[in-house]
């Protein structure tokens, strides 16, 4: 027996070991439950037989009797609660065996490399991991092969389709395939379904609009599962830490050589993720478009990535392999559905699109996205400056916003209490009553249990508001000040020496001059705003050529 065999063999045992205690603990706090009707049971057995007799020993009996029903009540009220709450599902999109036939067949052979059973399913998540997840429980069976002893369904992460290689994406898929095969010993699946049961008890007992009849139950139940998965959170921890050890070391067998490289792709791929969503997908989202090909957006981000750090040639010869998402049938379709599950995960946008949320693609983006947003804030800036009686720059017409407005009202009101803080605060309060008043935000019926299930990936992960995964903090007014002069400066800039918009696929928006990108904006506008010196925003207008008299168009 080779040593892999035998750190797979101990890894395994030590996770039965680990299942056993968990299901030992379950059979402690049942054997508890009983133990009152035990005790009535003895007491009424010795009174038929003539021993323990008498008025008092009558009394004992049937207090014991009656503390016993009231347990017994008790215990099957819990067992009812954790037996019916139902587990929150990953929102991700499922991929059918008849899109994905190249897909299934690559999981099937290397579930049978690996020796272990095949996943049931495969779904995609918009994000850079992959899972095995128990999708057993009755509340989330979906299609007519799906029974309490179905394999987990294997989640994918959705950038690994698009930015791996067919062999990087089996090399890092075989340690989690490799998972089903402790996940198919009854002591560990048991143990885990007992363990996420309580979790579930607990959600349930916390979610809000139950009432006062059906709360206080569900409050008790959750208290005493509360109780339990204190109990069993050590062990469970280790459990699935010795599942993972055990299944990373059957999976060193199939492509370990590629493993290592493939991780180095795992860590590239977060990177361009994170990058795209809060650089460039944000942006979208919070104008009411959502980018439809963000999977594919991702390989743009990391070959200019790779482009930056001259690392083109490396990058050059792996591209030319067979990308993963040739896999798919419809990889776009894949990826419009990824796209929109990751705005409403990550931003909280409605389910389906609308005249206040539509599909946007990369050709569009500049745009329907930048220069709408630049104009957008800048106009908002205006509003904010026309409510606090900042009078216009341009006597002649006071109608038109220029720059020169904006720059004198800041200019030399740096410090503590000066204008900008002001107009700060009024743009924070603008921005949060727009946001507050966007139709559809969060999606219909989310939460709702049964509703749109068939349709909804969100509705069978629970009640919680969106977006359940904030990209980022809300910004400060400061910030927002910034942006908005940011934007301003962008608007003349386009409308008076011929800049565009344009996309960086790793900063976002980009004002292009003569071609180029400007990235050297930020310092002078954080120097009005914040020291209200502007001087080397000044320089900037005059370098770019920018007239900041001249009337803006705004939205």
């Amino acid at each position: 027996m080779s040593g892999i065999d035998v750190g797979e063999e101990l890894g395994a045992r030590a996770a039965q070991a680990r299942a056993l205690s968990l299901l030992r603990i379950r059979g402690r706090a049942l054997a508890v439950a009983i133990l009152p009707a035990a005790v009535a049971v003895v007491l009424f057995a010795a009174g038929a037989q003539g021993h323990l007799a008498g008025p008092a020993w009558d009394a004992v009996r049937w207090t014991v009797l009656a503390v016993a029903v009231l347990v017994l009540l008790v215990t099957v009220l819990v067992a009812v609660s954790v037996a019916r709450a139902r587990p929150a599902m990953s929102p991700t999109v499922p991929v059918p065996e008849e899109g994905a036939p190249d897909l299934y067949r690559l999981v099937r052979d290397l579930a049978d490399r690996l020796d272990v059973p095949a996943p049931s399913a495969i779904a995609l998540t918009p994000d850079c991991d992959s899972w095995l997840e128990d999708r057993t429980h009755r509340a989330l069976r979906r299609g007519a092969g799906a029974g309490a002893d179905a394999a987990p369904v294997l989640v994918i992460g959705s950038p690994f389709l698009w930015w791996m290689r067919v062999a990087e994406l089996r090399a890092v898929l075989a340690p989690v395939v490799a998972g089903t095969g402790p996940s198919a010993h009854p002591d560990i699946a048991a143990a885990r379904r007992f363990v996420r049961g309580l979790d579930a008890s607990i959600a349930d007992a916390a979610a809000p609009g139950r009432g006062a009849v059906r709360g206080a139950p569900l409050a008790f139940a959750g208290w005493v599962s509360r109780l339990l998965l204190r109990a069993c959170r050590g062990h469970a921890a280790e459990m699935e830490r010795c599942v993972a050890a055990a299944a990373s070391m059957r999976a060193q067998t199939v492509d370990h050589g590629l493993r290592i490289s493939a991780q180095e792709q795992v860590g590239l791929a977060y990177a361009g993720w994170d990058r795209l969503l809060t650089r460039v997908a944000l942006p979208a989202w919070r104008m009411g478009r959502w980018p439809s090909r963000l999977d594919a957006g991702v390989v743009a981000a990391l070959t200019e990535l790779s482009r930056r750090d001259r690392l083109a040639d490396d990058f050059a010869l792996r591209l030319g392999e067979r990308p993963a998402c040739d896999l798919l049938e419809e990889p776009g379709v894949a990826d419009e559905a990824a796209s929109l599950l990751a705005a409403r995960l990550f931003h909280g946008g409605p389910a389906e699109s609308g005249p206040g949320w539509a599909p946007v693609d990369w050709q569009q983006y500049p745009d329907e996205v930048v220069d709408r947003k630049w104009r957008t804030e800048a106009a908002r800036l205006h509003r904010v400056l026309d409510t606090l009686g900042v009078p216009r720059a341009t006597a002649a017409d006071p109608a038109v916003p220029t720059l020169a407005r904006v720059m004198e009202h800041l200019s030399g009101s740096g410090g503590p209490g000066c204008p900008g803080e002001e107009l700060a605060a009024g743009i924070g309060a603008a921005v949060a009553r727009e946001e507050a008043e966007a139709p559809g935000r969060g999606g219909p019926q989310h939460g709702v249990p049964g509703a749109g299930a068939a349709d909804d990936p969100l509705d069978l992960w629970g009640p919680g508001p969106l977006p359940l995964f904030p990209l980022q903090p809300p910004r400060t007014g400061t910030e927002l000040l910034a942006d908005h002069v940011a934007a301003m400066v962008c608007c003349a800039a386009v409308d008076t020496a011929g800049a565009a918009p344009g996309l960086d696929w790793l900063d976002g928006p980009a004002l292009l001059v003569g071609g180029e990108r400007r990235a050297d904006l930020t310092t002078p506008v954080l120097s009005l705003v914040e020291d209200g010196d502007p001087d080397p925003l000044l320089s900037w207008l005059a370098e770019v050529g920018v007239r900041s008299d001249k009337p803006v168009r705004l939205v």
